[in-house]
């Protein structure tokens, strides 16, 4: 038996079945994983030791069935996340709003996560491995040009695990749902999808001449 098939479906606990608008959930683990890919920016939220809560945005890239991301070892919070603090971290891709007639129904298109669970700390190669695939997934094909992190960089890094054992998924990719007697109303209703995309390069001011070619593979994230 495969691991994804021993793993739960997300929104199969009662932590996080989707209660609010239920059909907007997704319960397949593979669009778990095209969303989480999909995504550059995840919050990672926590209580510290008074109760106060934190949401911390990190970069993070997914793993298989699990997600890394890193941040300054000195970090209070992320101490606390390495001691065992139980997180819930989310991602949430923004695709559009919709317009409806009416301000009650007017909304938003998206695809979020929700992922509950407890960190772990890694080290040595599996580290190293983390920090690569963070930096490949916000920037393809970079990983391999670049200088690698220093013994003391490493050492001021702190590289987390999460494993989606319990998580959601939410899409809302419908136009405006009007209530009858508003339709006939003298105003525009549907969509205005939002797009992410790459704008142009700008060169470090100290770049030197002979390194001023842009990367193929900056230009193939504009594609």
């Amino acid at each position: 038996m495969s691991m994804e098939a021993m793993l739960a479906n997300p929104g199969s606990t009662e932590r996080t079945r989707v209660r609010r608008i239920p059909e907007l959930a997704v319960t397949d683990r593979s669009t778990l994983h095209q969303v989480l890919d999909a995504g550059l920016l995840g919050h990672l939220a926590l209580a510290d030791e008074t109760g106060q809560p934190y949401a911390l945005p990190v970069a993070y890239a997914r793993d298989g069935e699990s997600l890394v991301m890193h941040g300054s070892a000195a970090s209070r919070l992320f101490r606390l996340c390495a001691a065992g603090t139980p997180v819930c971290f989310t991602v949430t891709l923004l695709d559009g709003l919709v317009l409806a007639r009416s301000a009650f129904e007017s909304s938003m298109n998206y695809r979020s996560v929700m992922v509950l669970g407890h960190c772990t700390v890694l080290h040595g190669k599996s580290k190293e491995l983390g920090l690569r695939l963070i930096t490949e997934h916000l920037m393809p094909e970079r990983w391999d040009e670049i200088r690698k992190p220093s013994a003391q960089e490493l050492r001021a890094t702190a590289v987390l695990e999460l494993p989606l054992d319990e998580c959601s998924v939410k899409i809302n990719a419908d136009g405006p749902d009007d209530d009858a007697e508003d339709v006939a109303l003298p105003v525009w209703a549907g969509r205005v999808p939002l797009v992410r995309q790459c704008g142009d390069p700008v060169p470090a001011t100290d770049l030197k001449p002979e390194y001023a070619r842009i990367p193929d593979y900056i230009h193939r994230w504009k594609a």
